[in-house]
């Protein structure tokens, strides 16, 4: 007869077999990271995957503490730990107890460990930031001799400005030796007649723009005494030198439209201030004229008939306000009498009778409110609406709260 298990009972033996693998209790699984949680218990749960497959992992909280980035969607990462199987779910799972970037996100870890450094140092601050000139007449341009960003910096430049000079500084800007020649770059630029360097190159991926992210270089920057703009990789590459830079632009062209002014416009600013100028000497002068035809009036008006006459006007202007004023005082002190005398309706005793309340005092005339100090046999005075009740008290009852 075939043997028949439970659920439970294979998934118990599936978990022995994976308990007695030696490989399985601590092996290296590189992926990429996707459906990355932190549940609220402490513990992440996420997939590592590649072209072919994928593998559910966790890590639980006790073992977080060695791990020293926040892990993101698309990281390349080194997962050690176990192969085990939940026995619940029927699916096995890699047990993480240690987790490192790969490749280039280990370079991402050295970036963000550089990028809090120079932060910690001050050297983002707007503070040190210098403010690019709004006309230049040398642009200094560090980069590769070779390629789009040199085009397209010349192209842009020229365009907005026929006159600039450019003076390129050929540099290298991927590869071992490309730190150093940005910094001699910059070095050699101060030392030049210009007034903005824009250092920069092409996109590529963070291994090749890695020369952007040295220290060298982002110290270089900070140092400079001519105001740099940062034009490195496409719109969404950022490097340390973006962060150093005395301002950052999305790509060498638009570095260069920051830098450069446009000459045309230029011009055509220069005729608007000019016609602006002579609209304002214009309006000047004409003010200058009501001033002296106005001056005219007044020495009029200053003659002993002038005065009389002013005189004379302002007292019907003084009399017509009087009169609108006391008007006006009269009609606020009636309506204030309109609604005082309704305060002191609502205030009448005969009101509050009519009401259906009644005025109780006793033979001294006092109003009576309490039961304290009545007794049998004393005489009460009863005031409603239309008369007086005369009347003697039977008993008094002290009543429950």
């Amino acid at each position: 007869m075939r043997s028949e298990y439970t659920v439970t009972q294979v998934n118990a033996y599936i978990r022995n077999m994976f308990a007695q693998d030696f490989l399985l209790k601590a092996v290296t699984v590189k992926g990429e990271v996707s459906n990355c949680k932190y549940h609220s218990s402490g513990h992440i749960y996420f997939t590592i995957k590649d072209s072919g497959a994928a593998i559910a992992c966790v890590m639980f909280r006790g073992d977080r503490a060695g791990l020293k980035f926040n892990m993101q969607e698309g990281q390349q990462v080194k997962v050690t730990g176990s192969i085990d199987v939940y026995e619940r779910d029927g699916k096995y799972q890699l047990y993480a107890r240690e987790i490192q970037l790969d490749g280039a996100g280990a370079l991402y870890e050295r970036y963000e460990e550089l990028k809090r450094k120079m932060q910690e140092l001050g050297m983002f601050a707007d503070e040190y930031k210098l403010p690019i000139p709004r006309y230049i007449k040398t642009l200094g341009v560090v980069t590769a001799p070779t390629g789009a960003a040199v085009r397209d910096i010349i192209n842009v430049a020229t365009r907005r400005n026929p006159h600039i000079q450019i003076i390129l500084y050929p540099a290298i800007v991927q590869g071992d030796q490309a730190a150093e020649s940005i910094v001699e770059g910059i070095h050699t630029l101060s030392q030049k007649d210009v007034d903005v360097i824009i250092v920069g190159r092409g996109g590529g991926s963070i291994e090749d723009l890695w020369a952007f992210n040295e220290e060298i270089v982002a110290q270089a920057i900070f140092d400079c005494p001519i105001p740099i703009i940062s034009a490195v990789g496409h719109e969404t590459d950022t490097t340390i030198a973006d962060f150093v830079a005395d301002r950052r632009a999305p790509t060498p062209s638009a570095a260069a439209e920051l830098a450069v002014f446009e000459y045309d416009r230029l011009i055509q600013d220069i005729q608007d201030y000019s016609y602006s100028l002579n609209k304002l000497i214009s309006r000047k002068l004409d003010g200058y004229k009501m001033l002296e035809k106005n001056s005219r009036d007044s020495l009029r008006l200053l003659s002993p008939m002038g005065r009389v006459k002013d005189r004379l006007i302002r007292l019907d202007q003084y009399q017509d306000k009087l009169s609108d004023n006391m008007a006006k005082r009269i009609l606020e002190l009636r309506h204030r009498l309109d609604v005082n005398i309704e305060k002191l309706k609502g205030l009448s005793p005969l009101d509050r009778l009519k009401g259906g309340y009644s005025y109780v005092s006793d033979k001294d005339g006092r109003n009576i409110r309490s039961i304290e100090g009545i007794k049998a046999e004393d005489e009460l005075s009863v005031y409603v609406t239309d008369g007086v009740i005369r009347a003697s008290v039977i008993d008094v009852e002290q009543r429950l709260q």
